[in-house]
Parts: structure tokens; sequence; C-alpha cells
């Protein structure tokens, strides 16, 4: 793989920066504080992304390389993999995926796979390497090299790491005693005291011992919940009968308002029936009256006394001889009754006839009455026909409608059974069925005293069955956390057994003919050992321990063996990026490492950051062609 073109919009402090490199060597010069390092975290950047995780550092490589101003974050990378396919990377660093093209500039970024938290993984499909192997592989950076003579062994645990584990960061022995320390720490044994897995046993123990004692109780509330179940059920069945039996007794009083107005009507026409038959006794009585008084005039006592004694007057004077006078005066009374009596006759007879008329126009107006009454009184008989046939439909409705609502409770013949009662009968049943219900209700209100009772105890059951489940499931996590040390451990032994047969060996070896040509012969063979570490043979066959080197000569074993690493991470050809890596390199161990690396890693693309002219000038002096960029 070879990286032809950069383009920095704005990184840090490099703004409108364009860099080419060459497939071989490349030279990047810069004082101290010129980039050379933002640089290097460009590239990283734009394979990787700029992280946002401080990952135990102080700020982030987003917020340390993100501009004050707002201005364009972002750039461009152009790359060639080995099998020749060119690729351009664009990224907007805010952004977790960045846009890649092929040689033809078609966008083919969604053909890689996508990882959720860091965006899209083009260049780990394409190489099979993340951003930790990069780092500690192809990219060398002085901070990693650049000791004192105080902390050499630094370095040379480093080295034991990478020889032991693969990785320079993870030494095997504390690996595997932090894993045993963690086990017993975090896990324990059921032998061991004070520790979590013995003593969540032990709990679990004594609550399970504790739970036996609340059986019983268990069982008297599962009793006492099963009786409460029977009573909540007929209260349902009686609620709902007290609902129909209310329904029938509202139906029943609207029935006998009805009725009422049924029975209002009828007694007034009744009432009209007896107006009627008191108008005609009216009438007949005042018939009987005017002719008892006619009879009465004319039959008066006096009148006839009167007349009697008039009429034997008149005789007299025909037979006795009375004086003039005396005949006059029966003759003049004769004759003056008489006209009296005419007029007395003719009076009455005016008089009866003028009490007769009045008398037939009272008659006439009673007998109009009474046919305006006779007339109410069909009215009414229709009102109270129409009246008890509303009543019938809507009785015939309400029982259709309650044994609609109530079809789940009651079958249609007690339905009917309960119209066809009297509203005193429904108001005994409702008054019977309350009755019941309300003895059902103190009998559940009982139980759940009972059953409170019951339950303040069984809380202590409660909260040691979840007491129970915690620690079981506690007793479960440790068991697993204890089996995933365990495997950590045995897998850890299995790798750590297959490095030293197979990639130990093989990095040994080539460390060997490395130290060998960069130190011109004065170190030969190398040997790593579990308990003495790297050791080094000498020109005289002597074998040393690596401590024991100088800081410039254990640099030299370091950068070897990252060099020997770097063609086992991936099938590519991957870049070499030196970033200050040679400051404890004297003038001939530099010439020694830079013409190696011109010799054996021709296929490789190299990239030196410096900033002084010592590379420049060996370079030069060696002839050897490459690439400066001067920042």
């Amino acid at each position: 793989m070879k990286i032809k073109y950069l383009k920095i919009n704005q990184f840090g402090k490099l703004k409108n920066k364009e860099i080419k490199l060459e497939n071989n060597i490349n030279l990047i010069y810069g004082k101290n504080e010129a980039g050379k390092t933002t640089l290097l975290k460009f590239i990283s950047s734009m394979f990787y992304g700029a992280s946002k995780n401080k990952n135990g550092k102080e700020i982030s490589d987003f917020d340390k390389y993100k501009p004050w101003k707002g201005e364009d974050f972002s750039g461009k990378i152009n790359y060639e993999l080995d099998n020749e396919d060119e690729y351009e990377v664009f990224r907007e660093f805010s952004k977790k995926n960045p846009k890649i093209y092929n040689k033809d500039l078609e966008d083919i970024s969604k053909q890689f796979s996508i990882d959720k938290t860091k965006g899209n993984q083009f260049f780990y499909d394409q190489t099979k390497i993340d951003e930790t192997l990069f780092l500690s592989t192809n990219l060398v950076e002085q901070n990693n090299v650049v000791l004192d003579n105080n902390n050499q062994n630094i370095l040379t645990q480093k080295i034991a790491n990478i020889l032991s584990s693969g990785e320079d960061n993870i030494s095997y022995k504390k690996v595997i005693n932090n894993l045993s320390k963690k086990l017993l720490e975090e896990v324990g044994t059921e032998r061991s005291v004070d520790r979590p897995l013995n003593k969540t046993l032990e709990e679990l123990e004594k609550i399970q011992n504790l739970m036996q004692e609340l059986n019983d109780s268990s069982l008297k509330n599962d009793e006492l919940k099963q009786k409460k179940q029977e009573l909540e059920n007929d209260l349902n069945n009686l609620g709902k009968e007290i609902e129909i039996l209310k329904e029938i007794k509202t139906i029943k009083e609207d029935e006998e308002k009805e009725n009422q107005k049924i029975n209002i009507n009828n007694n007034i026409k009744n009432e009209f029936n007896e107006k009627i038959n008191n108008l005609k006794n009216k009438i007949n009585i005042n018939n009987e009256k005017n002719n008892k008084k006619i009879i009465n005039n004319k039959l008066s006592i006096i009148n006839i006394f009167l007349m009697i004694i008039l009429i034997i007057l008149n005789i007299l004077i025909n037979f006795i001889k009375l004086p003039d006078i005396l005949q006059n005066v029966v003759i003049y009374s004769t004759i003056i009754y008489l006209l009296i009596n005419l007029t007395i006759y003719f009076n009455k007879k005016i008089k009866i006839n003028k009490i007769n008329k009045n008398k037939n126009i009272e008659k006439i107006k009673i007998e109009k009455e009474i046919e305006i009454l006779e007339e109410n009184i069909k009215n009414k008989e229709k009102e109270i026909k129409l009246l008890k046939e509303e009543l019938i439909n809507k009785n015939n409705i309400k029982l259709k409608e309650v044994k609609n609502k109530y079809i789940n409770n009651i079958n249609e013949k007690d339905l009917i059974d309960l119209f066809n009662k009297k509203l005193n009968e429904i108001n005994n049943d409702l008054d019977y069925t309350n009755k019941i219900f309300n003895n059902k209700r103190i009998e559940l209100n009982s139980i759940n005293i009972e059953e409170k009772s019951i339950n303040e105890k069984l809380e202590e059951k409660l909260e040691y069955e979840e007491r129970i489940e915690y620690l079981e499931k506690q007793v479960g996590e440790l068991r697993s956390l204890e089996k995933s040390i365990n495997l950590a451990k045995e897998t850890l032994e299995e790798a750590y057994d297959e490095i030293k047969s197979e990639i130990t060996p093989k990095f040994t070896k080539d460390l060997s003919l490395l130290i060998e040509k960069i130190s011109n012969g004065k170190y030969k063979n190398t040997k790593f050992d579990t308990d003495r570490g790297l050791i080094v043979e000498r020109e005289d066959g002597e074998y040393i321990n690596c401590n024991n080197l100088s800081i410039g000569t254990i640099d030299q074993l370091y950068l070897s063996l990252r060099l020997s690493a770097m063609n086992e991470i991936s099938e590519e050809k991957m870049p070499i990026i030196l970033d200050e890596a040679f400051a404890y390199f004297d003038n001939e161990r530099l010439e020694n490492i830079i013409k190696f690396i011109s010799e054996n890693y021709d296929k490789n693309q190299v990239i030196i950051f410096t900033c002084s002219n010592r590379e420049k000038e060996i370079l030069d002096k060696l002839n050897i062609k490459y690439n400066l960029i001067n920042l």
C-alpha cells in the first residue's frame, strides 16, 4: 500500500496544505512545533476518524485538532493498494462517515461495513488492520523510544511483551497474575473467607432456612385467596341481580305512575257519570215540585171554604128573603170573589207558564251539559285505552332492553317472572338481595383483614424470595465470572503457548537477522526466555540480558521487532511511518538502519518525520533516492 496524496483543509495548526508522497522513502522535515505530529495524526484520522473519546488523555483528538473558529475541519487522502486499486477518501471530521471513491471517482462508501460507534470500516476491510494495530506496528513515534538510563527497562519490557503476548503494552505474566487476583478478590471459592462467593452462599442458605418457616402462612393465604375469589364472584353476581331488580323497580314505579294517570282518568270519568246522574235527578225533582205547587194552589183550603160559603149564600137568598143590602153584599161578594179568583187564576196561569218556560230552558241547559259530559266520558275512555296501550308497549320495550343488557346474567323466564311481580314484591326481593350482598361483603372484609394480617407476615417471605432470587443471580454471575476468568486464563495460556511455539521463534529469528545487520554483526542471535526476558548474543559468543545493553541498542532491538512484526499483520505491504524514531541512534546506527530499510523494505513506502538534517545527510551520502517535504 502507498499513500500518494494528502490534502489538509484544516486540521490542528495545519491549514490549506497539500502533500504528495512517493513510493519509497519520504523525508518530512520540520522544526519542532512545525506540525509533524499533527500531520501524523491527520493520516491516522483519515483512515480511522478523529476520536471524541479521551482514552485517558486530558483532551480527545477531536477536540485537540478541531479549529477554534469553525473553519473547514476536513481533508482528503489518496492511496493505492498492492493490487493497484486506487482510492480517494474525503472526510469531514465532525461526521462519523467519510466518502470513499474509486479511481473512476464513483462513490463506493456503501460497499464497506459500518460500525455503529466507529463509522465506516473501509480501511480495516481493505487491510485487516484496526487503529490500535496500526499505531502499534506501522507507526513508530518518538514517545515510544526516547527513554533515559533510569527507565530503559520500560522499553525492554515492551520488547518482552511483544515476544510473549504479541502486544508491546501487554505483559503475559502481569495479565495472568491480575486475572488470578481478580478471580480471588471478585469471586473467591466456597472455602475462602470473606469473599463474594462464599459470603453469598452462606447468606443464601440462611434465608432458605427462614423461608421454610413461612410455608404454613403461605398455604393459609392460598386458601383465603380462593375463598376471596368465590366471594368476589358471588358479590359480582349479586351486584348484577341488584342492578336488574333496581331497573325493574324503576320500571314498576314508572308503571305505577302510568296506572295512577289511568286511575285519575277513571275517577274523572266516574265524576262525569255522577254529574250526569245528578243532572238527570235534578230534572225529575223539578218536575215533581212544579206539579205539587200547582195542585196546592188549586186546592187551597181558604179558597174552597169561601167558595162554599158564597154558594150557600147565593142559594139561601133564593129561598130566604134577605134584605137587599145583604143580597147585594152576597151578590157583589160573589162577583168580587169570582173576579178575584179569575184574576188570581190568570196570574197564576201566566206565572206557571213563565215558570214552565224557565224550567224548560234550564232543562235544555242540563241536557246540553249532560251531552258534553257524555262526550268527555268518551274522550276519557279513549285516553285511558291509549294510556294502557302505551304502558303495555313501554313494558315490552323495557323488558327487551333489560333482557339484552343482562342476557348473560338471567334467563328469559326468570326475567318475565320478575316483570310480572308487583312493586312491593320487587322491593321485598331487592331488600333481601341487598341483605345477602351486605353479609357477603362483610365476610369479604373479614377475609381482607385476615389476609392483610397474613400478608404482613408474608412480606418477609416476599423479601426473602427476592433476596434468594438476587443471591442466586449473584451466585450465577459469580460462577459465570469465575468461568470467564478461567476461560480467559486458559485462552491466554493457549495463546501464549502458540506465541512461544510459533510466533516468538519466528520473531526472534527475524529479530536476530535484523539486529545483526543493523549492528554490523556486533549482536547476532536473540532469544526470548520467560524468566530472563530477551537475551542477545555478542560477537564473542556470550549471551547477555537485554537490560544490560545501551539505550541506542535497545532502540535498535525495539525498532527491529516492530519492523519484523509488520510483515505478519497484513497481506498489504503497509507504509513504515517513523516519527523522530532515531533520537537515540548515533550516526553509525542511523546509517545502518536507513541502509537496511532501503535495501530490505524497498516494497514498503517509508515516511520519516524528523527535525534534524541527519537523515537527509545520510540519504545523500548513501545516494538513496528520497522525496523531501518541508513543512
